[in-house]
């Protein structure tokens, strides 16, 4: 693990767009990638954003077979789960996708979860129990919800899944809010505070001032001082990181 607690915790301080905007002028990896491509739903928005290490797991709770072939799953999962340094976040992919049988999520599994210092999940399946969720403190960025639980199993762990659109990695740490969520390459991890927190400073002393100081100004006025503005933006970037930034 490469940032300390003490770092995550600031990470949670920001939103995950703001994450983004830090990653983008550090990463040599591709921008229009490592987040979700398609529309997730964050069910407590009121817990604000949810940092964290990946877990993964597959199920497919439409399959009677996997409890009878693996009737010790659960168990296996837990230990592989437990193994892990917090704080986590489990990443569940839904086999049976677009369909909805069944939720690995509900009330017991989000205590369960919680007492092996997991945080939250995305899962592109299904969750129920959402006020027992939200009481054991665990956060769920879903698709939508269901009643039942179905056959709901383990089926693997610990392997490359699919959510969203997003592959993600066991142990590729995770930020993810309203917005979404975006998995950090492991190289730019070390980085990824600092030039968070610096975007977010140059936006608030270049482009945001100038936008809002439109009292008193005419209209090519205020557009020559958003443009300036957007031009010193680029060039903190530039000495910054040597890269130009959204602008």
């Amino acid at each position: 693990m490469t940032l300390s607690y003490t770092d995550l915790l600031k990470l949670k301080r920001w939103n995950t767009p703001t994450i983004y905007n830090g990653w983008e002028v550090i990463t040599k990896c591709d921008i229009t990638q490592g987040f979700n491509l398609e529309e997730t739903r964050d069910f407590m928005p009121h817990m604000g954003p949810m940092v964290g290490y990946a877990v993964t797991v597959q199920f497919e709770p439409s399959n009677p077979d996997h409890p009878k072939n693996n009737p010790n799953a659960w168990s296996e999962y837990r230990k592989y789960v437990a193994s892990v340094p917090g704080p986590k976040i489990v990443v569940v992919q839904d086999l049976d996708k677009p369909r909805v049988i069944g939720a690995f999520w509900g009330e017991v599994n989000s205590n369960i979860h919680r007492s092996l210092g997991c945080v939250g999940t995305i899962t592109d399946g299904a969750i129920r129990d959402t006020d027992e969720m939200n009481n054991a403190g665990f956060k769920a960025i879903a698709r939508r919800t269901c009643v039942g639980h179905a056959f709901s199993t383990p089926v693997r762990w610990g392997i490359e899944v699919e959510v969203f659109g997003c592959k993600v990695q066991p142990g590729q740490l995770i930020h993810a809010d309203k917005h979404g969520f975006m998995v950090i390459p492991k190289e730019d991890e070390a980085r990824i505070l600092e030039a968070s927190i610096y975007m977010d400073g140059n936006e608030c002393s270049t482009v945001i001032p100038a936008a809002r100081s439109a009292a008193g100004k005419t209209v090519e006025e205020l557009l020559t001082g958003i443009d300036e503005a957007g031009r010193q933006f680029g060039l903190n970037v530039k000495n910054q990181f040597g890269s130009s930034g959204e602008w």
